[in-house]
């Protein structure tokens, strides 16, 4: 029998995470070290009033039902959470979850986005904001983040080139954001919101903005919101999620918030491809999101002395690593031997050290040069990767 395949299938290829990790298995099988600076997951644990919530409701034999919702008591901690945190005031027509925000991003355009709407999303991005809207037939166009302008996009020249005054065909439906940006690790300034919200009212541009790292922001800064500038809920959602927080990956939860026409009409299609989230992961969930705060900010400080051993560590042996200033990445230009093939770069850094990292390319043609590396690994570990790096001499 022969199969043939949806078209859409020629454009997803195999991920670079599948691939780095084959090359990371075949390395460790050989009996090879490996420094896996690859994939952001968190290698910390998550709390333990996070954990006993979570067993405790996984020994209820009643909560291994379909849950259908949101439990009122998940929809409150959100509430809380979001007014604590950030001092945004939500309604529970405001809040859903998701199974983890990647889940949502990719589901979330088929309310707004008609076959060849176009979506904006940045380059360099996390793959993700693209392929969600392309699933939905959306007209995929990359706005252009460069390193001298802050990776800030500039929404003077979108809005020439998709906002309101641009013919039919060309007019923006969503525009995606996300600061700190994966995988440039940089953060956006106040004022910047104000401008994107002012810009999504004038051209009528629907924001999804992905808040993943709000709790891993460094050097004494605070983590915002979204939500928390002005006119945020007319024009836009966010996506909150626990996985890089509370290292509650594997659980996949996460929230959609913000504005209640969208939340409803999300709520609308889910309802028709899931049955609500395990009871017990919503039970952790609850815990995480009502508990303290503590362990986040520990982490947080944490991730800074990783941010500190690699960036600076790099540098001093004559590879210039800017500090990351949010996210658990760290991103730069490769070394200039190599112009901008980052892959070849990535793969002789493998061979010649174990040390693994993720090619910028892999998100958008202006990745191209670049590498990212997830600070997943402890002090100590950092420091003897770089020592490796210095002695094998890619850098010369």
């Amino acid at each position: 029998m022969t199969i043939e395949f949806a078209q859409r299938m020629k454009d997803y290829e195999e991920g670079i995470f599948q691939v780095l990790n084959e090359k990371k298995l075949e390395r460790e099988k050989a009996g090879g070290r490996v420094f896996n600076f690859s994939v952001g997951t968190p290698d910390f644990k998550p709390p333990q009033h996070i954990v006993d919530a979570l067993s405790e409701a996984a020994k209820i034999p009643e909560n291994y039902k379909y849950s259908l919702r949101d439990i009122p008591e998940l929809i409150s901690a959100v509430e809380q959470r979001y007014d604590k945190r950030y001092g945004v005031k939500l309604e529970d027509n405001e809040i859903m979850s998701v199974y983890g925000s990647q889940e949502g991003i990719s589901h979330i355009a088929f309310t707004i986005v008609n076959p060849g709407d176009i979506v904006l999303v940045p380059d360099p991005g996390y793959p993700v904001f693209s392929i969600g809207p392309s699933l939905a037939g959306a007209n995929i166009v990359p706005y252009k983040l460069y390193e001298e302008k802050g990776y800030l996009p500039d929404l003077n020249e979108i809005e020439k080139a998709y906002g309101a005054g641009a013919p039919a065909g060309q007019r923006a439906k969503c525009i995606i954001v996300s600061y700190p940006l994966n995988p440039v690790c940089k953060c956006a300034p106040d004022s910047f919101y104000d401008e994107l919200i002012a810009f999504a009212k004038r051209n009528n541009i629907f924001v999804i903005h992905d808040n993943a790292y709000s709790d891993i922001v460094y050097d004494g800064k605070v983590g915002k919101s979204f939500l928390a500038f002005e006119g945020a809920k007319e024009v836009g959602v966010e996506f909150y999620s626990l996985s890089k927080s509370f290292n509650y990956t594997g659980a996949r939860m996460s929230f959609v918030v913000g504005n209640k026409d969208l939340v409803a009409a999300f709520k609308r299609l889910r309802s028709q491809i899931d049955y609500g989230i395990f009871l017990p992961v919503q039970y952790g969930a609850i815990a995480a999101l009502t508990g303290p705060d503590d362990c986040v900010k520990e982490q947080c400080k944490e991730y800074e002395k990783r941010r500190n051993a690699l960036c600076d560590g790099l540098t001093n042996i004559g590879w210039k690593f800017e500090r990351s200033q949010g996210s658990m990445f760290a991103w730069t230009a490769i070394p200039e031997k190599y112009g901008s093939d980052d892959v070849k770069f990535v793969m002789d850094l493998f061979e010649k050290t174990g040390v693994l990292c993720t090619p910028g390319s892999s998100f958008g043609d202006l990745g191209k040069g670049h590498v990212r590396f997830a600070l997943v690994l402890p002090v100590e570990v950092i420091d003897e990767a770089v020592n490796i790096i210095a002695e094998s001499g890619i850098l010369k």
